[in-house]
C-alpha cells in the first residue's frame, strides 16, 4: 500500500519549520529519521496533509555542554549518539542501551527526538531519559518551554507536545560522576519490542543505594517511575537483600497493560523479573 498524497516541505532552519507548524485546519507531520513514520504512512495509519522534514535542520543535530547540562538536538542520530565523546563521558547508561535499541539499520537512521516524540511505550529510551532526570525542550514559532521527561510522557503515542510545535531538544544534567546503572528488557530475539523492561540509577556513592530512580517500560501505556521500589531502596547498601526485595514487591498493585505478547499479570511478573535483574547490575 502506497501513503495518500502529501505536500512535501523541506526546511533548512528551524524558524521556517516552526512557521509551517503554524498552517491551520492542516494535519502536519515532522519527519525525522522516519523509521516508525514511513511504515505508518504506507500503511495509512498517518494521513498527514504536510510533511515537514527536518533532516536539513543543522541546528537540530548539535551534542553540546551548557552549564550544568547535556544538550541533545532532536536530530541526533542514535549512531551519532553512541560514538559522542560527550555522551560517552557523563552518560554510560545510554551507551549501554543504544545496542538493545532495533538494529544497526534503524539506528542509523532514527533519532533521539523522533523516539521520544512517538512515545512508544515499547521503546527503551523515554524511560532512560526519566531514569536519568531528563528534560524535553519544545519550541513553537512564538514560544520555546521545558517539560521535565517524566511529565512529557502521556500515554501510548501520547506526548504533551502541541501540535504546532517540535522537539528541539534533549538536557541531561551532569552529575559529579556518572551514576551507577542497570538495565534489562525481555524480548523474544535481540532487536525485537521489548516485552518488559527496567532501568535502575544511583548516585555513584560507594556501596549504597542514594537518589535512586526506577523505571519500568514496555508493561503499561507509558514509562512508569517506580516511587516505592525508589523509597524501599535508598539509603541501603547495595547488597541489601531485604531492601532488594522490597522494592520489587513493590511492583504489585501498579496497572499493567496487556499487549499481543502478554496478559496484565504476566506483565507484572516479567516487571518484577526485570528490576531484579536491573538492580543486581548496579553491583557489575
Amino acid at each position: 500500500m502506497k501513503s495518500s498524497a502529501f505536500q512535501y516541505e523541506l526546511p533548512e532552519d528551524l524558524s521556517t519549520a516552526l512557521k509551517l507548524l503554524d498552517s491551520k485546519d492542516m494535519d502536519i507531520l515532522p519527519l525525522a529519521g522516519g523509521q516508525s513514520l514511513m511504515p505508518m504512512m504506507n500503511f495509512r495509519v498517518a494521513q498527514p496533509d504536510i510533511l515537514i522534514d527536518l533532516n536539513k535542520i543543522d541546528s537540530l543535530k548539535n551534542i553540546t555542554i551548557e552549564g550544568d547540562n547535556v544538550k541533545i538536538g532532536s536530530m541526533v542520530r542514535y549512531c551519532e549518539l553512541e560514538q559522542s565523546d560527550i555522551i560517552q563521558k557523563h552518560f554510560p547508561l545510554i551507551i549501554h542501551v543504544i545496542p538493545y535499541i532495533a538494529h544497526s539499520a534503524i539506528r542509523n537512521r532514527g533519532t533521539l527526538g523522533g523516539s521520544v516524540s512517538l512515545a512508544d511505550p515499547a521503546a527503551e529510551m523515554p524511560s532512560i531519559l526519566i531514569a536519568l532526570n531528563a528534560s524535553i525542550e519544545l519550541s513553537s514559532s512564538s514560544n520555546t518551554r521545558t517539560v521535565n521527561s517524566e511529565d512529557f510522557f502521556k500515554g501510548i503515542f501520547e506526548t504533551d507536545r502541541k501540535s504546532n510545535e517540535l522537539v528541539t531538544s534533549i538536557n541531561i544534567p551532569i552529575t559529579a560522576s556518572p551514576k551507577k546503572f542497570g538495565f534489562y528488557e525481555v524480548t523474544r530475539r535481540h532487536g525485537d519490542y521489548a516485552m518488559a523492561g527496567a532501568v535502575v540509577t544511583s548516585e555513584n556513592n560507594e556501596n549504597l543505594f542514594n537518589e535512586t530512580r526506577v523505571v519500568l517500560f514496555a508493561v503499561s501505556t507509558k514509562p512508569m517511575r517506580m516511587i516505592k521500589s525508589e523509597d524501599s531502596l535508598n539509603g541501603n547498601n547495595l547488597d541489601n537483600q531485604d531492601a532488594i526485595n522490597a522494592a520489587i514487591n513493590a511492583v504489585s498493585g501498579n496497572s499493567f497493560e496487556s499487549d499481543l505478547h502478554n496478559d496484565e499479570a504476566t506483565k507484572e511478573t516479567l516487571a518484577k523479573v526485570s528490576l531484579k535483574r536491573a538492580i543486581g547490575g548496579l553491583n557489575g
